[in-house]
């Protein structure tokens, strides 16, 4: 996997944190979400019309409505739990290490989904990864941030739902462009948080520019940086050594709170992020890549691989 592809994700994806943290300082989550991929949605619909016309080619409706599946779990799911958990005092930080384990369900998962191997190389820098986010966890917690015990339990249900969408998508036979994948994701992100924001009242944008500033932050970072590399680096390197690079967003994310918010990092973090990078190493020196157990798994391999 090219390093700087690696690079570039984990700063792109762990900025999403601080830009909820930006944008829940000025405005409702739904209310930023909606204003994050409305826009946006309407931008990539009109790039599909126009100049990206052969990335749709060949794509049935089930295909789209897949697709659609896929978004509404790797983003409207995922994101709406982040930032709730955000808006509710949970520190950026801690967001991403509880995020931080999907890795490991991940890892759990992708021999009895997509019979592929996972070696005990990979095995151990999975463990490894665990222990620098339980490191980076403790040290969190100490410092407390006064949001309520069962906030913390939010963020593990945008994980498993990004987890779910990881593996509906690498499952999917029909190979779909990743301009046409994204589009796709954004406009079903688009209308399910309009929904929800008119339903709560909360669809009128803030006149503060803090709030289009986290909205442009989401945008360009996150969405075009973060979300477009998750989908790029997981067809090319696959499911566990594109999780494995999850074990880096904690700590990053903590530098990034440290230095724009003035959360906590201290040596345990510090420590934390030495374990996650050393875990990452040893994943991906651990297996040229998956394998496939059967041949029942071949059209799923070429699916995933499509466009990459």
């Amino acid at each position: 996997m090219n390093v700087l592809l690696s690079l570039g994700f984990v700063l792109t994806w762990s900025s999403g944190f601080i830009g909820a943290k930006l944008g829940a300082g000025s405005a409702d989550a739904v209310t930023v979400l909606m204003w994050r991929f409305l826009p946006l949605a309407a931008v990539l619909a009109l790039i599909a019309a126009t100049v990206a016309r052969a990335s749709w080619r060949g794509l049935t409706a089930r295909d789209l409505g897949r697709q659609a599946v896929v978004g509404a779990l790797s983003q409207s799911g995922y994101l709406l739990t982040v930032y709730y958990a955000i808006q509710l005092g949970v520190s950026s930080g801690t967001t991403a290490l509880i995020d931080g384990t999907q890795p490991l369900v991940a890892g759990a998962l992708v021999g009895p989904l997509l019979g592929q191997y996972v070696s005990r190389t990979q095995w151990l820098g999975l463990a490894l990864g665990l222990t620098g986010v339980a490191i980076v966890t403790v040290g969190d917690a100490a410092a407390g941030t006064g949001a309520p015990w069962w906030a913390y339990l939010v963020p593990f249900l945008g994980m498993l739902s990004l987890v779910a969408a990881t593996f509906l998508d690498r499952r999917t036979r029909t190979p779909v462009a990743p301009s046409a994948a994204m589009t796709v994701h954004c406009m079903t992100s688009a209308v399910v948080f309009t929904a929800l924001a008119l339903a709560r009242g909360a669809a009128a944008p803030v006149a503060e520019t803090s709030f289009w500033a986290a909205i442009g932050w989401l945008v360009v970072l996150s969405t075009f940086g973060g979300y477009g590399l998750y989908w790029l680096i997981l067809r090319r390197g696959g499911v566990t050594r594109v999780n494995t690079l999850m074990f880096l967003m904690a700590p990053v994310t903590a530098l990034w709170g440290a230095a724009m918010f003035g959360e906590p990092f201290g040596a345990q973090t510090a420590l934390g992020l030495a374990v996650g990078l050393a875990a990452v190493i040893v994943v991906h020196r651990g297996g040229a890549g998956p394998r496939r157990r059967d041949r029942g798994h071949s059209g799923v391999r070429k699916a995933c691989t499509a466009g990459a």
